[in-house]
């Protein structure tokens, strides 16, 4: 056994130079695990039986969650660098890594779920100490040394034995720098400028601004990937053992298990000068669809490097949205990821598929703040909603992709450019109102007309609060054929008080006359109801739809009327407090105005500005002006997402 290397940092510049390496091997490693997770297949659709497909899907959920907390490790190594006085790292060389940018025992390439990738997986996430060798498909280059010569000043690339020990040194690097230049010294960057929880509900993520929490951050990385000495059940290390067990057991049960496509090792996008361990993708559909996956991939990076370095106010708004954006549209490249997997590579590999090369741009610097930035981002985003648009036509199955990159080009605002008006109910293609209805058929909407409004009732909002029969019986008559709907029985005032209190917005009215129109709330709230869903207040766009001032969303998963509860809840029995824990939080500067609600494909509701989180009895929860709130039902810390929709596989259009 060799002596281990020794990392030596003694100035600013060497750590920012380590912190570069740490933030290009989690990019690099994240990028090889969902080249794994894209490849398995997706489930009955792909031949798998049921039962196969479930052990597959559970794979697929354990390596999502690693390739998020590796999200999580780039990002507080971004923090740790601006913490410093540095620019976040996000750069990185295209695949096959090349010998010599890593450690000679670190090899980096993209290569399909198999045996040997959860090996190298292991080999990859093994805590300090444990001595194992690497999956022999993976060749190592002839051994080579990276040492930083003494009494030089230019930083130079460092050997570590595992990813472990390379935090270990940087640990030991902001121990020794503390006390060279004294802690307030070293910490010189700004907070505000970092990615925080707020930001961004990555799992373990925090903000750093002294030793206490550089070390803090460290020590979640260590942890969530190789696992602390007394917990290490959910480390990364852990899961992949667990995975190789299971694919163990499936392959003795079946040895032709073959739970993911023939993806092709090292794909490449052009004709490489050294065609050795790199297969080139010709086929013409995969071509279109790589360039795609690999735009989408460039953007989600050139919207993350936008979210560091933003003031707070406006730029903090800008911050949200770049985080949030970013997310998404790495929930839009997942299917588009997964198909390509399903695609042949050419001619000149048969029996071989297609794959995300995650080729990168030039360029990742960040784009000075300001018009030429929002108009960039703009432009590109429409700019690849339209290729995609020519490759994924109306009948193929990612006809969904131009719409929603479209949908986020949209909500970055170029300053002076007209602004995209949110559709209204009247634009939307729903079914017009009907003119009778009985309030417990399943006609959609029933309306009733006098001299002062139009009275209208949605039957999809409904959720039976029973607000409207029983505070204006004669106007809402239950159990009835025919006309059902009577205002002209009811004082005007009166009856729009009864529907103000509907809480889903099933109630509603068009003015008439001198009859004012619905006030919007002062102050804009969400009640979370015990066991049920959640009872929105205030000026409402859902899903780019303006849905009035009142509306009840799901909040147990189950819902076939996503994202409107449908009263699902009762019949699965769903339980969740109405009541949770108050959480710090400062008073609103302002409390009303505008509230975006976007349910994110498969995942949660991303709510956008000013809201008051109550209790069911009224008591505030937090107050925000940004929030996922979970909509699987399975959160930990609900009302707001844990990510567990991504454990348990939640599934919504």
């Amino acid at each position: 056994m060799t002596d281990e290397p020794k990392i030596r940092i003694g100035d600013r510049e060497e750590l920012l130079y380590m912190l570069a390496e740490a933030a290009a091997i989690e990019h690099n490693v994240m990028c090889c695990y969902l080249y794994g997770i894209w490849s398995l297949k997706r489930g009955e659709q792909d031949g798998l039986t049921p039962e196969q497909a479930k052990v597959v899907a559970g794979w697929k959920r354990h390596m999502t969650l690693v390739a998020i907390e590796e999200m999580t490790h780039l990002a507080l190594v971004g923090n740790l660098t601006v913490a410093i006085g540095g620019a976040p790292h996000f750069s990185r060389p295209n695949f096959p890594i090349p010998a010599g940018y890593h450690p000679a025992a670190v090899d980096l390439e993209l290569m399909g779920f198999s045996h040997a990738l959860v090996d190298h997986a292991i080999f990859l996430e093994r805590p300090e100490g444990i001595q194992i060798d690497d999956a022999p498909e993976f060749v190592h280059p002839a051994e080579y040394h990276r040492a930083m010569p003494k009494n030089t000043i230019t930083p130079a690339a460092q050997d570590y034995d595992t990813i472990g020990h390379l935090y270990r040194g940087i640990y030991h690097g902001f121990d020794v720098l503390a006390r060279r230049y004294g802690e307030a010294n070293l910490f010189a960057g700004a907070v505000e400028d970092q990615i925080g929880p707020a930001d961004a509900p990555l799992p373990g993520l925090c903000t750093v601004s002294d030793l206490t929490s550089a070390h803090a951050a460290i020590e979640t990385i260590v942890e969530q990937g190789e696992g602390a000495a007394e917990h290490t059940e959910e480390s990364h290390y852990q899961k992949f053992l667990e995975v190789r067990a299971a694919l163990d057991e499936m392959l003795a049960t079946d040895p032709d298990f073959a739970p993911a496509h023939p993806v092709a090792r090292n794909p490449v996008s052009r004709e490489p000068m050294n065609g050795n361990n790199r297969v080139w993708i010709t086929d013409p559909e995969a071509v279109q669809v790589l360039d795609i996956a690999n735009a989408l991939y460039n953007m989600m990076l050139r919207l993350l490097v936008q979210s560091y370095g933003r003031d707070p106010g406006e730029e903090g708004e800008h911050k949200r949205l770049f985080v949030t954006l970013s997310r998404e549209m790495m929930s839009v490249l997942t299917p588009v990821g997964e198909y390509l997997c399903t695609l042949p590579a050419g001619p000149e590999n048969p029996g071989v598929n297609a794959g995300v090369t995650f080729t990168m741009v030039r360029d990742l610097g960040r784009l000075p703040p300001g018009r030429g930035e929002m108009r960039m981002l703009n432009e590109r985003m429409n700019e690849i909603a339209d290729h995609a648009e020519r490759v994924f036509g109306p009948d193929h199955e990612l006809a969904s992709i131009p719409a929603a990159v479209r949908d986020m080009a949209n909500r970055i605002v170029v300053p002076g450019a007209p602004a995209t008006e949110p559709k209204h109910k009247a634009d939307d293609d729903r079914p017009s109102p009907v003119a009778a209805a009985s309030i417990d058929d399943d006609d959609i909407v029933g309306h009733g007309e006098s001299d002062d409004m139009i009275l209208q009732f949605d039957t999809r909002r409904c959720v039976h609060a029973r607000q409207c029969v029983l505070g204006a019986p004669e106007v809402f008559l239950s159990g009835v054929t025919g006309q059902w709907l009577w205002p002209d029985r009811m004082d005007s005032d009166t009856l729009r008080g009864v529907c103000h209190n509907c809480p889903s917005g099933a109630v509603s009215y068009q003015p008439k006359g001198d009859t004012p129109p619905e006030p919007a709330p002062e102050v804009n709230t969400v009640n979370l109801r015990e066991n049920g869903p959640y009872a929105f207040r205030a000026p409402l766009e859902i899903d780019g739809v303006s849905e009035g001032f009142r509306a009840t969303l799901c909040r147990c998963g189950a819902s076939k009327n996503k994202p409107f509860c449908d009263g699902s809840h009762v019949e699965i029995g769903f339980r969740a407090s109405g009541e949770p824990d108050t959480r710090p939080s400062e008073p609103l500067a302002v409390r009303n105005g505008p509230l975006t609600i976007t349910p994110l494909t498969n995942g949660p509701l991303q709510v956008s500005g000013n809201l008051e989180i109550c209790a069911g009895t009224g008591r505030n929860i937090d107050r925000v002006t940004t929030a996922r709130l979970c909509r699987c039902g399975g959160s930990k810390t609900k009302p707001f997402c844990d990510n567990t929709h991504l454990k348990i596989g939640f599934k919504s259009d």
